[in-house]
C-alpha cells in the first residue's frame, strides 16, 4: 500500500447512498485539530467534492469508526436516509465485520472464543487505554466477545508470530487489541498495548478485512486487500497453514447468514402474533442514547 497522501485514497464500494474505501494505516478518520489535515474526511473532499453534505460538521456521515493505526473497509453514507438504514443495522446488530491480524507469539488453539469483559483503565498514566476485567483499575467493564481463527505460523523479523482472523461479536472500544494482548499475543507493532515495548514495526498490523451491511434493500458486502502477505511485506514469512484465508471466511460467512435468516424468521413470525395498530413505537432517548455509544465504540479493535 503506498504511502498515505491526499490523493491515495482507495475506493472498494461505490453507490447512490455509499462509499466504502480502504483506509490508510496511521491516518484519523475526521479531526477538529487545526493542525491535522490529512485525514479520511480530506481524502474524500479532496476526491468528491460534489458528494460533501455542507449540513454536516465534516461533510461525509462515517458509519462507524476505525482506529488511528488500523486500516482497512470503512462505511460512509451519503445522504442522511442512507446514515439512518445503517444506523438501524448497528442498532440491531446485524454488522458483521472480520479482521485480520499478526500477533506476536505461536497461538496454539485453532480457534477459540474471548469472552474477556473490556473496561476503562484508570491508573495514572494509562486512563487512554482499556483493559480487560481483573486488571487493576478496570473500570466499567462491559461483556466482550471475539471470534479468533488461527490461519498461519510464521516469523515476523525473525521473531515469532501467527496470522489471525478475529471477529468481534461486540464492539467495545479497542476491543481486539485488548483480547489479543490479555492473552499474552499482543498485536506485532501495537506500541500501546505492548506497554511501549513493541516499536520495530512500520505499523500496527491490524487491518479490517471484511465488512458487511445488509442495509436494506443494498447488501453491502466488501473485502479489503490482505495486507500481510509476504509479497506485500516481505518482513513476513508463513511457514505453516492452518486454516486458509478463504476457507475460513466461508465458514464465517455461512454463520452470519444463518444467523441473519433466523433472525428475520423470527421478526416475521412476531410480527404476525402481534396485533396491528396504527401507532408505532418510537426509539426513546435513553436507546438511542445506548446505541450511539455503541456506535462510538464500534471500532472493533
Amino acid at each position: 500500500m503506498e504511502p498515505v497522501c491526499i490523493e491515495n485514497l482507495h475506493i472498494l464500494y461505490q453507490s447512490l447512498d455509499f462509499l466504502v474505501v480502504n483506509k490508510h494505516w496511521d491516518i484519523r478518520i475526521d479531526s477538529k485539530m487545526w493542525y491535522e489535515k490529512l485525514t479520511v474526511q480530506s481524502q474524500l473532499k479532496y476526491r468528491f467534492p460534489e458528494l460533501a453534505d455542507p449540513d454536516t460538521y465534516y461533510g461525509f456521515r462515517f458509519c462507524h469508526q476505525l482506529d488511528f493505526s488500523t486500516s482497512g473497509a470503512l462505511c460512509v453514507a451519503l445522504n442522511k436516509e442512507a446514515a439512518g438504514r445503517a444506523y438501524t443495522c448497528f442498532k440491531e446488530r446485524t454488522v458483521t465485520k472480520a479482521y485480520l491480524a499478526l500477533v506476536r507469539g505461536t497461538v496454539t488453539e485453532k480457534c477459540m472464543t474471548i469472552s474477556l469483559a473490556v473496561g476503562k483503565n484508570t491508573q495514572e498514566g494509562f486512563t487512554h487505554m482499556m483493559c480487560a476485567e481483573g486488571t487493576v483499575g478496570c473500570d466499567n467493564a462491559k461483556p466482550c466477545q471475539t471470534d479468533l481463527t488461527v490461519l498461519q505460523h510464521g516469523l515476523y523479523k525473525g521473531d515469532p508470530v501467527t496470522k489471525v482472523l478475529l471477529q468481534p461479536l461486540t464492539g467495545r472500544t479497542h476491543q481486539l487489541r485488548v483480547h489479543c494482548s490479555a492473552l499474552g499475543y499482543p498485536i506485532v507493532g501495537d506500541f500501546t498495548y505492548s506497554f511501549k515495548k513493541d516499536v520495530e514495526p512500520y505499523r500496527m498490523m491490524l487491518h479490517a478485512y471484511y465488512l458487511r451491511i445488509p442495509v436494506d434493500p443494498e447488501l453491502i458486502e466488501v473485502t479489503a486487500p490482505d495486507p500481510f502477505r509476504p509479497e506485500v511485506d516481505p518482513y513476513w514469512v508463513p511457514i505453516d497453514t492452518i486454516h486458509p484465508l478463504c476457507q475460513a471466511m466461508k465458514q464465517m460467512t455461512h454463520k452470519a447468514l444463518v444467523s441473519e435468516r433466523s433472525r428475520q424468521i423470527n421478526e416475521q413470525e412476531s410480527s404476525r402474533e402481534k396485533p396491528k395498530t396504527m401507532e408505532t413505537s418510537e426509539e426513546t432517548e435513553e436507546q438511542r442514547a445506548v446505541c450511539q455509544q455503541w456506535l462510538t465504540e464500534w471500532a472493533g479493535e
